[in-house]
């Protein structure tokens, strides 16, 4: 792949009281603590991660 692109996912909301696949998906993403960051690939599987659990994160493409 020529152009692959990064996006940096940062933990904005707390965990608590959500939904437990939703809890999944942030540890999954790598992010244990608001404030947090991680970068990933952009993929379509972490894309589609971050879209289901876009109300606790704010995501920046590199």
């Amino acid at each position: 792949m020529a152009s692959e692109r990064k996006i940096i996912v940062t933990q904005v909301k707390s965990v608590i009281g959500r939904l437990p696949s939703h809890r999944a998906t942030v540890r999954a993403l790598g992010l244990k603590k608001i404030g947090q960051s991680k970068a990933h690939d952009a993929t379509p599987a972490i894309r589609g991660m971050i879209n289901k659990v876009s109300y606790l994160l704010k995501v920046e493409e590199v």
